[in-house]
């Protein structure tokens, strides 16, 4: 992957097809080769040129173990959109579709329409206590056996729907403990990111055209706290994808992928 200097870090990214510009927003400890699994590929067939990257915190970008503010990944993202000739689409998951958000309300002119998934305006407090834990295991050197990560990491990222197969639940499970537990100093200081004060009056300033997407069986960020960022945004379009949980995009490609063609496309 080619990399750039960009608003002071080196930030890896890739850029594949033609056409109007779609810029791709990774979640927490996520690399951007994530988005190849499926909705890179569906997006480049309908015509754009995708562009994937690595936010600070996940090498081969650096990762800014120092600390990092939202506003950071927010201006990463503009730095990148700018080198790549914006302005563009942008998809973001999570912590990406909060990067999304931000950036929608602080440079309109380089977000021609954004698509937030799994997404939200405000902390929960399971939310914050989840990420205080994760902090905690790091911070005192503790590692979690490998299977019953995966089985966490099984529960509180994936729909019961999608657990149901036997043959699926095992290929997910192999997923999750190949990661491992450990975090990386980066990633350590994403999580930082995890806490901060409510945008939802904020993001009523957007006017970037929005489409959020909820996952019914989100246990990480439930679909309430997204509806709620689609009331506050003006105009926003909420959907919400059944049998899918925080990995809503990954479990439910196709139905995700139509969502985001769908509403890139529309006149």
């Amino acid at each position: 992957m080619p990399t750039a200097a960009l608003n002071g870090i080196t930030l890896s990214y890739r850029v594949e097809g033609d056409g109007d510009l779609v810029v791709l927003v990774m979640g927490t400890g996520g690399p951007g080769r994530v988005w190849h699994s499926h909705q890179a590929p569906a997006l480049r067939e309908a015509g754009f040129r995708v562009a994937t990257f690595d936010n600070r915190g996940v090498p081969p970008t650096d990762e800014c173990a120092s600390g990092m503010k939202v506003e950071d990944l927010v201006g990463d993202t503009a730095a990148l959109i700018e080198h790549l000739g914006g302005p563009a689409h942008v998809v973001g998951t999570s912590l990406g579709a909060r990067v999304a958000q931000e950036l929608a309300l602080a440079r309109p002119d380089l977000v021609r329409r954004a698509a937030l998934l799994a997404t939200a305006g405000r902390t929960d407090p399971v939310q914050v206590s989840l990420s205080r834990g994760e902090r905690a295991l790091h911070d005192n050197g503790i590692t979690l056996p490998g299977p019953y990560h995966a089985a966490v990491n099984a529960v509180l990222n994936l729909s019961p729907a999608t657990l149901r197969d036997p043959v699926t639940a095992r290929d997910w499970l192999d997923v999750f403990a190949f990661t491992g537990s450990a975090l990386s100093a980066g990633v350590r200081a994403q999580l930082e990111l995890d806490e901060y004060d409510s945008r939802l009056d904020a993001y009523r300033a957007i006017t970037v055209p929005c489409l959020v997407v909820g996952f019914t069986d989100d246990r990480v960020l439930p679909p309430y706290l997204a509806r709620e960022v689609a009331e506050a945004i003006p105009g926003a379009r909420y959907e919400e994808v059944a049998d899918a949980g925080h990995y809503g995009f990954l479990e439910r490609p196709a139905e995700v992928n139509r969502l985001l063609v769908e509403f890139f496309t529309a006149t």
